[in-house]
């Protein structure tokens, strides 16, 4: 029986033959991942054994370090719990970074695995060849307890990737016009093939595949190719790596074929990103106070060094925050080493700890009432990252940094030398 991508990973994970959509399977876990907040929020403490500590880890992400005596006892607590049971793999504060990074440059997931975690961005995962989904507390509790989870299989959307992408187009735009021309993928499963994803790097696969929740799919993935492969056994070397590929007659709910040629620069609009997408040529004059440049999805150090690029020589206009925050210590070391902060914060630019932050209006970067703000996080809607009297639009790295040093809203085509169509 031919499957897609998530009907063999589940499949496998389940000891089952095959899968098709609408089964239930009980799937073996291969990794479990507990973030700081879940410290201070859930009941961790009841959990009375781990059913195998080398699938769990831990990670210090969210508000790190500690920015209230609340999330300081959260800290505390963490530390305790991985004492208690034994958890190795525990990336406190001088060693985190927010958690779908330090999974993926530690080598902690792979293709073929099952990865849940509270955080509803573990849909990243997927870029690696991983059925990777946020999950509730209480069923991480369980997977704690028992290392097994149960899953409904969804039926499958695939975009087929064509044509040859321009320079200045990123995986942030490859999503944004997705979302905007498709909308959402609710109790689906999207899987991305095509001739033209050799062409896409794994930093940009990873964003695309971060922001699959925006659109609501259960699982967003990519096939084990040879740009894979090569990234796993880089950053898990000598690892047991079990490549998974579609059946090529697997069926399909829906097959859309993406041009990349056509995508430009885009713009996610204030609320949502469902069908609520433009190229940037299409807004005009549209001031901004607050640039962000972050998150899972947009903080890696590919993300970083476009900033810098486009920042070069110029400076970050008057009245605009532009806030960067690497997601991890090992890309703010490695973005350190290469000069790309020093050209930021020369630029006008804040560079902060590598954490969650302003992603979700917590802290670094809380944005005010009335206050317009361009991100490459990872949301947009009403209150975010801060005030719900703040418009929050969202685009690619290159479109902020540009926008941060116009003052508005700009393709950032315009100062990249880019001749544009």
């Amino acid at each position: 029986m031919s499957m897609t991508l998530i009907e063999k990973i589940l499949a496998r994970a389940a000891g089952r033959a095959h899968t098709r959509p609408g089964d239930f399977v009980v799937c073996g876990v291969d990794m479990t991942v507990l973030l700081d907040l879940q410290f201070s929020q859930d009941r961790l403490d009841d959990v009375v054994r781990v059913n195998d500590p080398d699938r769990v880890a831990i990670v210090m992400d969210h508000a790190v370090p500690a920015p209230s005596v609340r999330e300081a006892a959260a800290g505390t607590a963490a530390r305790a719990f991985a004492k208690r049971h034994g958890v190795s793999r525990f990336f406190d504060v001088g060693a985190h970074g927010i958690v779908h990074q330090v999974l993926a440059e530690r080598g902690l997931v792979r293709p073929g695995q099952v990865v849940a975690c509270t955080d509803s961005h573990t849909c990243a995962g997927g870029a690696l060849n991983a059925a990777a989904r946020g999950l509730g507390p209480a069923e991480i509790i369980q997977i704690l307890c028992t290392g097994s989870v149960w899953y409904q299989v969804p039926p499958t959307i695939k975009y087929e990737l064509h044509g040859t992408k321009s320079p200045a187009v990123d995986g942030k735009d490859i999503f944004l016009h997705i979302a905007g021309r498709y909308g959402d993928a609710t109790n689906h499963a999207i899987e991305f093939g095509g001739p033209a994803l050799a062409d896409v790097p794994m930093n940009q696969r990873r964003t695309v595949a971060t922001q699959g929740a925006e659109v609501s799919a259960d699982f967003t993935i990519f096939p084990a190719d040879d740009r894979c492969v090569a990234y796993v056994e880089a950053h898990a070397p000598g690892a047991d790596i079990s490549p998974v590929l579609p059946d090529p007659d697997a069926h399909y709910e829906s097959v859309r074929r993406v041009d990349l040629s056509e995508v430009e620069p885009t713009v996610g609009l204030p609320g949502t990103v469902i069908n609520n997408c433009v190229p940037v040529g299409g807004l005009r004059d549209i001031s901004v106070d607050q640039c962000f440049i972050g998150s899972c999805a947009n903080g890696q150090l590919e993300d970083i060094e476009t900033a810098a690029k486009v920042l070069s020589g110029r400076r970050v206009a008057e009245g605009v925050r532009l806030i960067v925050t690497p997601a991890s210590q090992q890309v703010y070391l490695e973005a350190s080493k290469r000069g790309y902060l020093a050209t930021l914060v020369e630029a006008g630019a804040v560079v902060t700890n590598s954490t969650c932050g302003a992603c979700f209006g917590y802290h670094m970067g809380v944005v005010g009432p009335g206050e317009v703000c361009l991100t490459a996080s990872t949301r947009n809607f009403k209150g975010r990252m801060g005030s719900p009297e703040a418009q929050i639009y969202m685009a690619s790295p290159a479109t902020v940094a540009a926008s941060a040093s116009t003052g508005r809203i700009c393709d950032p085509r315009e100062l990249m030398g880019e001749v544009r169509a």
